[in-house]
């Protein structure tokens, strides 16, 4: 026993000296030191924040102020340095105990990510089109909604502020217009979540920003992605240093483009001749209209920003406010903004988060798209004769309005009808997500949010002011509304690579339900303007004062599976199911297939000896997504209207509101469906530095959802929403990309051009729809829409210029029966362009940057209406100088016809609406030095901006870009006294720390 205990003692003892002395022979080899060092840039310039990890471990630090750092690790340890925006970089210590890093910027794009749908990708693996739009510029452009950063930045896409007025809405096309009724407007997905306004969001809370545009991306959001899909993401915390950041600006703006009215002489000249109005003798010009309707507009902006992050927790935190003074008088646009996104890794297994976000904005705006005799304020500054006071001397708190018998009121009383009425918006979004991993291929993560909307709306004219006023004793409004949208969405996704092969499944579901009530009261009959609330009215309007509420929901199921090898050959299919309350049972799932692929050609050995080719790859894709926009939330279901009966009348004391029909049913409707095919070549050569993306893409939808006329008679409606016709888009896209000059002077051009044709191919029941009445005096349709032309075509008589010998118009006389008549009409003016581009270039000079956007439009007419009101001399209305080139004399050669000629819709008002705008033009510096790092400030960046600074069009109106219709499908290019655009010039500040 003695033997054996002694063996086993030198035993433990030998091994004991093999791990003593292993252990000395592994610090002979590694030892710990610490390591200082230095992390710049490309200029020299300290990185403040960069991340030193010792590779292998969790061992690590950040970068000081100075760009310092200070690390104990292995002698033989490498060390990972990365930085958000530079390449990550790996330096080998050997020893070392002093480093000096340069980091290099990041400009390779293919490992940028993508964010597609519930996903994302890098950007090499792409199979589909998608469009990144550039975020670095939004905090130094005057933009007060977030759509406004895409406008002239993505192929493909237009972006139309149809109205100048502050907080107006946007259109956006993505690949031309898909819907007749419906709308048009693309699908947005902030952070998760489907929505179809965001006007709430901050383009300064903005990370990133894609653009799916063809079917085989967007299919994944199946019924609502027939216009395309915008996907943003917020920011969130960045690892590092805590970072405060501030930028505001404050611009002015003043009207680009001014039309001048005839002064008294003239004015009474022409109605001299017209014989309309007797204008008296002796009269003088009291008031310039244009001066005292437009103002210099203000425009602010104000965002702050606190965020951080640690390997178990991030924030962003956001607050800001936004306000615009319209170039119009009582015009603006207010919004607050507040924004909370939260990252926590509970365990290595779970991971929660929320996004919280509240809105509150507020508008007033003008009433456009009449004449001066209905309250138009843009046409009323030329219509007013400016022999017109402001205020009637007579009668005291009144406007002027004593203009011989004409029919009109002058730009300031039509203001004051508006100036008193405000809608205000209160949105808050709250989405609350939990990440569950598996295992690290395996995840499943849930969200749900909750989005609520509530509008206030509220109107006062007074009853002394205005004639509408008087006429109407004054009257009162007060509407509001709630909608809420419930959105839970689970997504479980398997993502697994081995050897060369990648591949990507995803499978889950998504349910959204939606309920909306609103409230409305009108009173009218005010004693004076005091009092702007409905306890100041002394009638209540008995038969528009009531409540509403509708509800819709869809539920969804969605699939993908993505395998690529070696990202060299690469494969993606998608499928959505969505059931949609909106339609009938039997019609009410509607399929959502595509299927992608891509080929890298770069990739191929035989590609292997073409070094200046960085990246060649084609891209194929079909798929199909739906529209029901242009449904009522009980489309298919029978309704009715609620009649209220006069109670106060002899024997209706005990009366019950009746019943009447007030829809035909349609138990077949059915989803509006897009199918698109799309082929794609992305190129990127001479390292790196030029990157081309071509794509052609055929888009038809079928079964539109329209509103179809059909026979009066004994029906209780004169329409019927049914699926209708079918609708082809077809077109080209070119984006370039280029890195011009590098080094000291750097120069960057991003360019892109989108060519589509749109066609209406085929109507069933209804072959032609006629739209949008221009002049009262015409009052007629100029709009025609009918298989095999494309949307929106005018219609009218074709002019042949003025006749030298009567002054008349001549019209052409298509059939030729010798008399102009209606069937002498054809098409006279196409409002879609041929083609739409935006182009910026970057330049950067040590601590300069010059940024010149510009972007234009070519092809498109434009039908002017406002010429008819400011040229028609039909009758007492002031008119534009551009009449006093008028025919007067039998010979007289002109282009501009006689007084009281015969006016009609005709190519006389069709005018070439291309144009080529400076967009925005910005300078900005960048402060640096050692002071700046003292006091802990990473970011001084001062810049001025000039915004629609120039424009180059042959258009005789105010602006190019407006239309009146807005984002109606069927009526494009319309200007009928629409608010116009400004010009502007911001300077604003950028500081973080």
């Amino acid at each position: 026993m003695k033997n054996s205990s002694r063996r086993n003692r030198l035993k433990y003892g030998k091994r004991l000296c093999f791990l003593f002395g292993l252990f000395l022979s592994m610090n002979a080899f590694s030892q710990k030191i610490t390591v200082t060092g230095v992390v710049s840039d490309g200029t020299d310039e300290p990185v403040i924040g960069a991340s030193i990890l010792e590779k292998g471990t969790t061992n690590g630090t950040i970068t000081d102020f100075d760009g310092n750092f200070n690390l104990s690790v292995q002698d033989d340890a490498v060390l990972v340095v990365s930085y958000v925006g530079y390449v990550s970089q790996e330096v080998e210590v050997k020893g070392r105990t002093t480093l000096s890093i340069t980091l290099r910027e990041d400009t390779e794009l293919l490992d940028e990510v993508v964010v597609i749908g519930y996903g994302s990708v890098k950007r090499k693996d792409v199979t589909t089109s998608i469009s990144t739009v550039s975020t670095k510029d939004l905090d130094q452009r005057p933009i007060v909604t977030a759509g406004q950063a895409i406008q002239g930045k993505a192929a493909g896409v237009s972006v139309v502020s149809p109205s100048g007025q502050p907080g107006g809405e946007l259109s956006i096309r993505v690949r031309g217009t898909t819907s007749f009724n419906g709308s048009n407007d693309p699908l947005y997905v902030v952070d998760g979540v489907p929505m179809t306004d965001i006007n709430f969001l901050s383009a300064n809370d903005i990370e990133s920003m894609q653009i799916l545009k063809d079917a085989s991306s967007a299919a994944i959001y199946g019924s609502r992605a027939a216009n395309g899909v915008i996907m943003i993401t917020t920011k969130s915390g960045v690892q590092g240093n805590s970072k405060v950041a501030f930028s505001s600006h404050v611009g002015i703006n003043k009207v680009a483009n001014k039309i001048k009215a005839l002064n008294v002489a003239q004015y009474k000249e022409l109605m001299d001749e017209i014989g309309v109005v007797n204008v008296p003798e002796g009269l003088k010009d009291e008031t310039n209209w244009f001066d005292e309707t437009y103002r210099t507009g203000i425009s602010q902006n104000y965002q702050v920003s606190v965020s951080n992050a640690t390997d178990k927790l991030s924030y962003f935190l956001s607050g800001g406010y936004t306000g615009e003074d319209g170039v119009i008088k009582s015009s603006f646009y207010r919004r607050y903004n507040f924004r909370a996104n939260i990252d926590n890794q509970i365990r290595n297994w779970l991971n929660i988060g929320a996004n919280i976000s509240y809105s509150d904005y507020s508008k007033n705006g003008i009433i456009s798209g009449h004449g001066a005799n209905r309250g138009g304020v843009i046409l009323s500054v030329i219509n007013t004769p400016t022999y017109g006071k402001i205020w009637d001397e007579y009668n005291p708190g009144q406007y002027y309005n004593n203009f011989y018998g004409l029919n009109i009121t002058h730009p300031l009383e039509n203001i004051a009808r508006q100036e008193d009425n405000k809608n205000t918006s209160n949105r808050l979004i709250a989405t609350g997500k939990a990440e569950i991993t598996f295992m690290p291929e395996l995840k499943l993560k849930s969200t749900f949010t909750l989005d609520r909307d509530q509008n206030h709306e509220t109107n006062f004219l007074d009853p002394i002011k205005t004639t509408e006023g008087r006429n109407s004793g004054g009257t009162g409004k007060d509407q509001r509304s709630i909608g809420t949208v419930l959105v839970f969405d689970n997504i479980l996704t398997y993502t697994k690579s081995f050897d060369k092969h990648g591949l990507d499944i995803m499978g889950g579901s998504s349910w959204t339900s939606s309920s909306w009530t609103q409230s409305y009261i009108n009173g009218s009959n005010y004693a004076n303007g005091d009092i702007h609330t409905l306890n100041a009215a002394n009638k209540i309007a008995w038969n528009n004062t009531g409540s509403t509420a509708a509800e819709w929901a869809i539920m969804s199921y969605v699939a993908r599976i993505a395998y690529n090898y070696d990202s060299k050959y690469l494969i993606t299919a998608n499928m959505r199911a969505d059931g949609s309350s909106k339609l009938h049972p039997d019609h009410r799932w509607g399929y959502f297939p595509s299927i992608s692929a891509a080929w890298r050609i770069s990739s191929e050995k035989f590609m292997e000896d073409v070094s200046w080719i960085n990246d060649l790859k084609l891209r194929g894709g079909w798929g199909q997504t739906g529209n029901q926009s242009g449904l009522g939330d009980y489309a298919y279901l029978m309704r009715y209207n609620i009649n209220r009966v006069e109670w106060w009348l002899e024997g209706n004391e005990n009366a019950v509101p009746t019943l009447s029909q007030a829809n035909l049913r349609t138990k077949d409707l059915k989803w509006e469906t897009t199918s698109q095919t799309n082929i794609g070549v992305d190129f990127t050569v001479l390292d790196n530095r030029l990157t081309l993306y071509l794509d052609y893409y055929y888009k038809k939808t079928t079964d539109m959802l329209m509103k179809v006329t059909i026979p009066s008679g004994a029906a209780a409606a004169d329409e019927i929403s049914r699926n209708e016709g079918e609708m082809v888009n077809k077109g080209f896209e070119v984006t370039l990309s280029s890195r011009n000059l590098t080094g000291v002077f750097e120069w960057n051009t991003d360019f892109n051009i989108s060519f589509n044709r749109n066609k209406l191919t085929k109507l069933e029941l209804t072959k032609i729809y006629y739209d949008a009445k221009t002049s009262d005096q015409v009052n007629d349709y100029v709009v025609r829409n009918e298989e095999g032309r494309a949307l929106g075509g005018f219609y009218g008589y074709i002019s042949d210029g003025v006749d030298p010998e009567t002054g008349n118009l001549i019209y052409r006389d298509l059939n030729d029966d010798g008399v102009i008549t209606p069937s002498d009409r054809t098409y006279i003016g196409d409002p879609n362009p041929d083609f739409i581009f935006g182009l910026t270039n970057t330049f950067s000079y040590k601590n300069f940057n010059l940024s010149i956007f510009l972007q234009g439009s070519y092809g498109n007419d434009i039908y002017n209406a406002s010429r008819m009101e400011m040229e028609g001399m039909y009758d007492g209305k002031n008119q534009s100088t551009s009449v006093l080139k008028r025919w007067r004399i039998p010979g007289q050669i002109t282009n501009v016809p006689k007084a009281g000629f015969n006016l009609k819709n005709s190519s006389y008002f069709v005018e070439d609406g291309s144009y080529l705008r400076v967009k925005d033009i910005t300078l900005s510096y960048n402060f640096k030095g050692p002071l700046l790092r003292k006091w802990g400030v990473t970011r001084l960046q001062p810049y001025c901006t000039a915004t629609n600074l120039l424009t180059w069009t042959s258009y005789s109106g105010m602006d190019p870009e407006v239309n009146q219709y807005g984002n109606d499908g069927a009526v494009q290019g319309i200007d009928w006294g629409t608010y116009p655009h400004s010009k502007s010039f911001i300077f604003g500040l950028n500081v973080e720390f």
